[in-house]
């Protein structure tokens, strides 16, 4: 990295963070197409608000909580209700991690959400349920539901 270039500046943040960003949206939408939507919307948000921030934790979460609502808002709207997504899957290298990205686009997406922000991003169920502005005890019940749903979705994938 540049000497010259703060870590608060926006090219730095956005490289920091844009793998980040797009990874929850796409585990959110399963949609390449619209995650590449959020990921512009989250940080052109970013640049217009300048928020201030008091650490790096703050700054993620705070991406992840634009991130999470502007995708809520996207799943929401009546536009997308009536219209049919193409298919689109996380792009894998084996057969195993292929079946594993199939089952999770098979998962609602509040259920990716949770399985996303703990096993990919390293949260904690607490953190969660910060970022999510809901109870720990939510968190703790919904994650167990969405392995066991996952579980299921596993146990129909034929065996190669």
């Amino acid at each position: 990295m540049d000497p010259t270039q703060d870590r608060d500046s926006p090219e730095v943040v956005i490289r920091r963070y844009s793998d980040m960003v797009y990874r929850l949206a796409f585990a959110r939408t399963g949609n390449r197409s619209d995650a590449e939507d959020l990921y512009q919307e989250v940080f052109l948000r970013y640049l217009r608000s300048d928020p201030q921030f008091t650490s790096e934790e703050h700054r993620k979460a705070w991406l992840l909580r634009v991130t999470a609502n502007r995708t809520r808002s996207l799943l929401a709207s009546p536009w997308r209700r009536r219209s049919v997504p193409l298919e689109d899957v996380y792009a894998c290298s084996g057969p195993e991690e292929s079946a594993v990205a199939e089952a999770l686009a098979a998962l609602p997406p509040g259920d990716r959400t949770l399985l996303h922000l703990y096993y990919y991003e390293g949260y904690r169920q607490k953190e969660i349920a910060g970022l999510m502005d809901i109870p720990e005890e939510t968190v703790r019940t919904r994650l167990a539901r969405a392995r066991e749903k996952l579980k299921h979705i596993l146990s129909e994938v034929p065996q190669t």
